[in-house]
């Protein structure tokens, strides 16, 4: 009889990552670019961010007379935000041995597997509801029909670029039916379903259907709803994540004969460039 080892939970991890990582939409497109060593939940990861420098007039010296300008020195400033891991998420199943060893032999793993995709889930709806809250630009609501959907996208692009948002790793998330007009307005330039999509910047993400306007286009049936459902368009370091697998056991329950296998997943989000973020209330018409 094989021993307790083959139960290790370093056999289940990487069941659960794989489809919490590969799953995720909003998720995928937040950066990771601050997710430091976590361990418990209530821990802080400090952003750090240098400020305006001041750019002056300078006027040389000259043989009219006039003399030059001195120079201000400016003091090199610093602002520090704090991005709080206070989200936790845990599954907890259990398999009877019988049912374990005799009719589903893998049943633990699928359970695994199951339970990774819907804590990325969660996690997917908790970034699209913080992209959206966190706008810094809405524009007013609207209905939207295959007649107006091209417009609604090129307002998008137009106060990213107002906002002086950088050209690159901007992304659009829309919901199945924004995504159906755009599919009826230029078919072949839309993918009729979204698929994974890997960027020059190793970024690695689902639901991809195409680019307009210099915006890399994903469905999703995750955008965050108020009235009717919130597009967003964001640039990829106006929201940032980062979170940890703290730990996942095997478990026998004392009054049963089963398996039981626990996890704990901590995370926290946050809007670091709210002006990197557009967002509308749609309707579909």
């Amino acid at each position: 009889m094989a021993g307790l080892d083959v139960l290790n939970p370093v056999v289940y991890a990487p069941n659960l990552l794989i489809p919490l990582r590969k799953s995720l939409v909003f998720g995928g497109l937040a950066n990771r670019d601050y997710e430091g060593e976590i361990r418990n939940y209530g821990d802080s990861v400090k952003i750090r961010e240098i400020g305006t420098i001041t750019v002056n007039d300078y006027t040389k010296f000259s043989n009219t007379g006039s003399t030059s300008t001195a120079i201000t020195w400016q003091a090199l400033s610093a602002a520090e935000k704090l991005l709080y891991i206070d989200n936790a998420k845990y599954f907890a199943f259990a398999i009877d041995d019988v049912d374990n060893t005799q009719n589903f032999p893998k049943a633990m793993a699928e359970g695994m597997a199951d339970a990774g995709y819907q804590i990325a889930n969660e996690i997917d709806q908790d970034v699209a509801e913080k992209i959206a809250d966190g706008s810094g630009k809405i524009i007013t609501a609207a209905t939207v029909s295959a007649g107006s959907v091209l417009g609604l996208i090129s307002y998008f692009a137009r106060y990213l670029d107002e906002a002086n948002v950088p050209q690159n790793d901007r992304y659009c998330v829309i919901p199945p039916f924004v995504h159906q007009d755009l599919i009826e307005v230029i078919s072949g330039a839309i993918g009729a379903t979204g698929v994974p999509k890997t960027f020059d910047n190793g970024v690695l993400a689902t639901g991809f259907v195409g680019n307009l306007y210099g915006l890399n286009i994903f469905m999703s049936n995750n955008c965050h709803a108020s009235s009717g459902t919130i597009v967003t368009a964001f640039h990829r370091s106006a929201v940032t994540f980062a979170g940890q697998l703290s730990q996942v056991k095997r478990t026998e329950r004392e009054d049963y004969f089963d398996s039981g296998i626990k996890g704990l997943y901590l995370y926290g989000i946050k809007v670091v460039r709210p002006s990197a973020i557009v967002s509308c209330d749609v309707t579909e018409g």
